[in-house]
């Protein structure tokens, strides 16, 4: 349904509505104003009139003017309507009748005061009305209708009765009122046009305002939906994925060196290769859950470089590169972990894009700040390719999402730990020449020497060491002089990931018990205190049966029988808030699935003596 708004055009019936509401709550605002304003002039003009002319016409027609002026309740009462935004056409119609009324009382004026021999009353009657038209026409050039009402017959008046005494004077007065008339009207048509087009353009924003505040609750709500579906996807795939390799690991064991080793070997490898991949979509989300907090240093960038050219330099020789660290004795103030993964990441990165040629990490000096580049020979990105790589999930010439070739997550990393450490970074590529990245860190001065300045010497390449828990994805096995805590109570509702978790823990001589809630743990805390044999450690799976917690079930359960038992949180929570809590709880935590050996050293470290 449409309606016709002014000189406008076609607008919607609710647009037009409520601009109609904005023009009559507009013509009504100076009601008050105006009507005492116009009292006074026209007692001025009576009573200085009937001065000069003694003429009982006069008083006549102030008597007329009063009874105008005691229409005024009538005007009045759209103040104190409760409903006058809904009847805003009954107003509106109700105002051009009012001024009609009030315009005619003031054209009667000439009729009945004008001197035939007085020029100069004449003059200022002409000056009064035309003066009242110009002034009064603002407050009502929001509704054409009144603009009408309130002009014309004043003026037609004025011209009328300037016309009746017909000298000469007169005629040319006549003349110079209809041309001001004129003007009025092109004056009060571009107002009521002014007006009325501002009023739809200030509703068209708001509207415009609204759907796009409609549209991002709506795009707000799909994400959060996202979210919510990734993580319980991430989380349902860690379960099982968390006793295969449990179960995988055991299996390694019992089978090293009989012949069905290697296919042991070879099952432990894909469960590492998407143990990584589920680690990278846990980066993701822990940096975009604002988690991860980088914790800076001033730390010396050349063991941090040894570290990342022992980290790559065998895949760079398996495709026949040159991988070449030139190390430096600079220092820089940053967070050394999430730097190591940030570099680790474009040098694995420049390797996997580059087939000749080879691939130069070096830092230098830059007045105050430090220049630590990876350059390569490789494929090279085109310009409207370069913004596009650091999109999560988004690869070059992979449409057909080869897994050998990751998940395209990399660089969304990179550019993320980028910001959270305030470094800088730039893209300078040309394609078939290569690719240089320049990361911007700030100078620091040297310090006393440090020791564990990186870690990275064991981890693998890619993996999420610092942000997905510490978990190391390559097959090994614990040092011969690892000791393993003895009792062990494991709180999780899986039967499968307790069977994987017993099965692997018994092949290292711990005595594994486990239970799949709160009150079977405190029934097993009870009994192990009347066998005199108390549990070690405690083991906990975040999320329990029927949305129990198990971040409060196993503080509850140390506080009633171990205020200091080495615990350690186990989760496939990938969810924003989850990890925030789980971070600001403070307690260790492995994110499945878990590796063995990561495991076994975690809860090795649990019982060490400092």
């Amino acid at each position: 349904m449409t309606t016709q708004v002014a000189a406008t055009g076609v607008v919607d019936a609710a647009t037009a509505q409520r601009v109609l509401r904005e023009q009559v709550a507009s013509l009504f605002a100076t009601v008050k104003s105006a009507t005492i304003a116009d009292t006074l002039l026209a007692w001025t003009v009576g009573t200085l009139f009937y001065w000069q002319l003694r003429d009982p016409l006069v008083l006549w027609w102030v008597g007329l003017h009063f009874l105008e002026v005691l229409r005024y309740p009538s005007q009045a009462a759209y103040h104190r309507d409760p409903g006058a935004a809904d009847r805003s056409a009954f107003w509106a119609n109700r105002h051009w009748k009012e001024m009609l009324f009030y315009s005619c009382v003031w054209g009667a004026l000439p009729w009945m005061m004008m001197p035939v021999d007085n020029l100069s009353l004449t003059s200022m009657i002409v000056l009064v009305i035309v003066g009242l038209c110009s002034t009064g026409l603002p407050a009502v050039a929001a509704r054409w209708p009144s603009v009408l009402a309130f002009v014309l017959p004043m003026n037609i008046g004025l011209i009328g009765a300037l016309l009746w005494h017909g000298s000469n004077t007169h005629y040319v007065l006549a003349f110079f009122v209809a041309v001001y008339l004129l003007a009025t009207f092109q004056i009060g048509h571009a107002l009521n046009k002014m007006l009325t087009d501002s009023l739809l353009a200030r509703f068209e924003k708001e509207a415009l305002a609204e759907q796009i505040a409609e549209q991002m609750a709506v795009t707000q709500r799909l994400s959060d939906e996202k979210t919510r579906f990734f993580a319980s996807a991430s989380h349902d795939l860690r379960q099982p994925l968390h006793a295969i390799a449990l179960f995988g690991a055991v299996l390694e064991r019992e089978l090293e060196g009989h012949s069905a080793g290697a296919h042991a070997n070879r099952l432990m490898q894909a469960v590492h290769v998407m143990g990584n991949s589920l680690d990278t979509m846990l980066d993701m989300s822990r940096l975009d859950a604002g988690v991860v907090r980088p914790e800076l240093s001033a730390i010396p960038l050349k063991p941090m470089l040894q570290a990342i050219n022992h980290l790559f330099a065998s895949r760079a020789e398996e495709k026949g590169l040159q991988l070449r660290m030139r190390t430096t004795e600079l220092w820089v103030l940053t967070d050394p972990e999430l730097l190591q993964r940030l570099l680790a990441n474009l040098v694995e990165n420049a390797i996997k894009y580059t087939d000749q040629g080879g691939v130069l990490v070096l830092a230098r000096a830059k007045r105050d700040a430090v220049w630590i580049e990876v350059i390569d020979t490789g494929r090279g990105i085109a310009a409207d390719n370069q913004e596009k790589i650091f999109e999560a999930f988004y690869q070059i010439d992979n449409p057909g999402r080869d897994r050998n070739q990751g998940l395209g997550m990399g660089l969304s990393i990179v550019r993320r730990l980028s910001h959270l450490l305030h470094h800088p970074l730039q893209l300078t590529s040309r394609p078939d020449v290569g690719t240089r990245f320049r990361l911007t860190l700030p100078l620091a001065q040297p310090q006393a020497p440090v020791t564990g300045a990186s870690h990275a010497a064991g981890a693998s390449p890619g993996s999420a060491s610092t942000l997905s828990g510490g978990q190391p994805r390559a097959p090994a096995q614990p040092s011969p002089a690892m000791v393993l805590p003895s009792p062990i109570l494991l709180l999780d509702d899986e039967a499968d990931i307790g069977d994987a978790m017993a099965a692997l823990l018994t092949s290292h001589g711990v005595q594994l018990t486990v239970v799949t809630h709160e009150a079977a743990a405190q029934e097993a805390f009870t009994q192990a205190t009347l066998n005199a044999q108390p549990y070690a450690a405690l083991i906990c799976d975040y999320r329990l049966a029927e949305g129990a917690d198990g971040l409060e079930a196993a503080h509850r359960l140390r506080a009633r029988f171990n205020p200091d038992l080495p615990f350690l949180l186990v989760t496939g929570e990938t969810s924003p808030q989850r990890l925030q809590r789980v971070r600001d709880s403070g307690v260790p935590v492995l994110f499945k699935p878990v590796v063995a050996q990561a495991l076994l050293q975690t809860l090795a470290k649990m019982v060490t003596k400092p």
